[in-house]
Parts: structure tokens; C-alpha cells; sequence
């Protein structure tokens, strides 16, 4: 059976940390959709390593690690990780798979990503400038070189027409800036790419799951940044959703078990977009300093504010949640009062569902306030030494959401997250 992992808001989770956590047990870690705009931080000890492509177990000597055919894969960012992943003692070509399915992103598609955004001027979207959109684009538009082309005889030739193609996109954008160098570093990496092990993605995670293995999915940004359900158009080119591990890795929908999803005890987001709980005061201030909210993939400031009640339960729904796993709250140690969004005032009226469109309308929230528990919560080890303005904001969560908080992280490290049992 396949365990699910995932966000529940717009990225930024701590989704690596606890995919981390319970690949020990594991025998298969997934990616199923995204690409090298995923930032999944992990310590390994004391050092502090940010995954991009690589699944997050893939530390746990145990685990198998599969790249699966819904991710964008950027070959230059895979090496340059591998190297960071190996300098650990880590042997990937004995725990790291890539189905052949897997799309590639190339030099120009990166360039069509940066010339696209400045093209946007005011309405950017924020993109990561990694080249995934333009990379989705070209799997839909039936265009695009897949790992298995690498193998193939024909690869050179594909490339050198896909790269025309795009030259006209770009010309057409009068983008003048000079990619030799990053087709340098593509070829390089490009013969690192072959040298891996590269399977039949959907029969390589079936024949694991006819045998009894047990398969974590991780899934990376978040919900509310999924192509069909996210605040479109600021959100990302895939389908981030449970929904998402069934095309983006080849298994049924009925191998499908837990859905584990992620969320902080409070509310980011970086690049534009919606964000009805944004606090843009000292207080959103506070949160972004304590929590060191900086993007781990772009390094900008994320956007912070209180919980968001109608886009958890939004998320909640469309995924089919069976667990919540909340993170970072110690974070909120130092509030003397919480707040909680349970419905939206759109246009004088209130709502408790996520609207068609949030750019067309002003988006009030609803709060209702908590205690705050004046604790240091990150040494806490269980269930029982959590304060209990801390349990009532939890219960509260709960309730609201409609599905069970199971564990709470509490700090950064392997060790900092607490079971609740229910």
C-alpha cells in the first residue's frame, strides 16, 4: 500500500523533515509531481542539507528513492545535489531510482521561466526561475525529452529541435542573455543523468507494492498552490493534491492508504498571490523572524500570518486527509494571543468556503482568538507535557479541520515532534 504526504497550504510545510521522520518506515520514497522549486530542509545531525529533486529518505540507508514520471527533473540540479547527498557517505546508485517517464528541463526552459516573468512586469507570478513551467508546458504540448530519451540514439537531434523552438519563443521576447554556460553544465550533468539508475517507473513501484513494500509518496509545494485547485493563476504547473501520486507515479487509486498532511500552525507564502490572513504589521513580522521564514530554494521572505481555517478544510476535502501533521509550533511560544480564520467576509458577505476566484473580490477574515501558551514548547518530548492552551488551540484545529492531529513538531530537529495518540 502507498502512504501520502503532502502540504496543505502554500508550500513551505516542513514537509522534508517529516517525510525524514517517518522514512525509517520505509522501504520506497517517492516523488511524485514538482521539480527543483521544491526546497525539503533536513539535518543529518548538525548539518543542515536542502533537497531539491532527491526524495527525503533518502538517508535512511533502508529506503529505496524513486524520481517519479510527474516530476520535472533538472539534471544540473540533481548532480550538484548528489554530490551534497554523497559527501554524507550516501551511495546513490544503490538507493536512488528515476523513472524514465520523467520529464527533463533544459537550459532554455529556464531561460523561458526568467524571460516570461520579466515579461509579466507587475503581475508576476513569483516563480522560481527554475524552468518548471515552461517544462509542464512542454509535456502538454507533447514536446517534451524524457530520461528514457537520454538512452536513445535520437536524443541529440531531439534536443537541438526542441532548443530551436524555444530560440523563437525567445526571440520573440528579446531575450538577449547568453546561456552557453548552462548548456555546458546541461551536457555534463546530462552524462551524470545516464550513469543512475534509470527504471520503468510504474512497474518498478507496482512490483515493490505486490511485494509487500511499503511506499511513502512525498509530494512537494503545497494544496493551495495546485494547478486545478490552488489560488490560480499563482500556483504551481502540477497537481500537488493526493490526486497527483496516482498519474505522477503509476499506482491506483485504491493502493492509496493514509494521507498525512502538513501545515504549520500558521499561514506562509512566498511570491505573490492571495493571502486573506496576512498580517503586513509587526506581528507578521515577529512570526517571519521567530520562524526564520525565508524561502529554502529562493531565499526570499516569506509572507506570514494567522491560520487559515477555510483553506485547511479546503485542503482537507480535495485530499482526502486521514492525519494533519502540524509544524512549527513552537513558533507561536512567544504570543500572548492567537488567531484563527473560520470563515472569509467577501464583498460584506461571510463564507466558510474558498472562492472560484480571490483576486476578484477583497477577502475579510473571520478570527476568533486564543490564549497563547507562554511556553517553551520545543523541549517538551509528549503528549502529556503540552500546555493546555496549546491542547485547546490544537482541539480547536482539529475540530475545524475535520481530521485528526496526530503529531506535532516542535523544533527543527529529527527528535522535536510529538505523537498525539487521539
Amino acid at each position: 500500500m502507498v502512504d501520502v504526504i503532502l502540504g496543505l497550504q502554500w508550500g513551505d510545510e516542513g514537509k522534508g523533515k517529516i517525510v525524514d521522520f517517518f522514512a525509517k518506515d520505509y522501504d520506497v520514497i517517492a516523488r511524485f509531481q514538482g521539480g527543483p522549486n521544491a526546497g525539503h530542509t533536513l539535518y543529518v545531525g548538525d548539518k543542515k542539507i536542502v533537497l531539491h529533486q532527491i526524495p527525503s529518505g533518502v538517508f535512511h540507508q533502508q529506503a529505496t528513492n524513486l524520481i517519479g514520471n510527474g516530476v520535472v527533473l533538472d539534471p544540473v540540479t540533481l548532480r550538484r545535489e548528489a554530490a551534497s547527498v554523497e559527501a554524507f557517505g550516501v551511495d546513490l546508485k544503490k538507493n536512488l531510482f528515476i523513472s524514465e517517464r520523467t520529464n527533463i528541463i533544459l537550459p532554455t526552459h529556464r531561460a523561458l521561466d526568467k524571460a516570461a516573468e520579466l515579461a509579466k512586469g507587475n503581475d508576476k507570478i513569483g516563480s522560481t526561475l527554475k524552468g518548471i513551467g515552461p517544462a509542464y508546458m512542454d509535456k502538454t504540448g507533447r514536446n517534451a525529452i524524457r530520461v528514457g530519451d537520454l538512452l536513445h540514439k535520437s536524443f541529440t537531434t531531439n534536443y537541438i529541435k526542441l532548443r530551436l523552438k524555444h530560440q523563437r519563443l525567445l526571440d520573440n521576447y528579446n531575450f538577449q542573455e547568453d546561456i552557453t554556460a548552462w548548456e555546458e553544465d546541461f551536457f555534463e550533468a546530462i552524462e551524470f543523468l545516464r550513469s543512475l539508475n534509470i527504471v520503468n517507473g510504474e512497474y518498478f513501484i507496482n512490483d515493490k507494492i505486490s511485494q509487500g513494500k511499503r511506499v511513502l509518496a512525498e509530494g512537494a509545494q503545497g494544496s493551495m498552490l495546485d494547478i486545478d485547485f490552488g489560488t490560480f493563476p499563482f500556483v504551481t504547473s502540477s497537481n500537488t493534491i493526493s490526486a497527483g501520486v496516482c498519474n505522477g507515479l503509476g499506482v491506483a487509486p485504491q493502493k492509496i492508504r493514509e494521507v498525512l498532511g502538513v501545515s504549520k500552525a500558521y499561514c506562509t507564502r512566498v511570491g505573490g498571490g492571495p493571502f486573506p490572513t496576512e498580517l503586513e504589521n509587526e506581528t507578521g513580522e515577529e512570526l517571519r523572524r521567530i520562524g526564520n521564514e525565508f524561502g529554502a530554494t529562493t531565499g526570499r521572505p516569506r509572507r506570514c500570518g494567522w491560520m487559515d481555517m477555510v483553506a485547511l478544510r479546503f485542503a482537507c476535502m480535495i485530499n482526502g486527509v486521514t492525519q494533519l501533521v502540524i509544524t512549527k509550533a513552537d513558533v507561536l511560544d512567544a504570543f500572548d494571543t492567537l488567531e484563527v480564520c473560520t470563515k472569509y467576509k467577501i464583498n460584506g458577505e461571510e463564507s466558510e468556503q474558498v472562492p472560484f476566484q480571490m483576486t476578484w473580490s477583497k477577502i475579510d477574515p473571520v478570527y476568533e482568538q486564543f490564549k497563547g501558551w507562554k511556553v517553551d514548547s520545543s523541549v517538551l518530548k509528549s503528549e502529556s507535557e503540552l500546555p493546555q492552551e496549546m491542547k485547546t488551540y490544537m482541539d480547536f484545529l482539529t475540530q475545524q479541520a475535520g481530521a485528526p492531529i496526530r503529531y506535532i513538531s516542535n523544533g527543527p530537529g529529527r527528535d522535536q515532534i510529538i505523537k498525539i495518540e487521539g
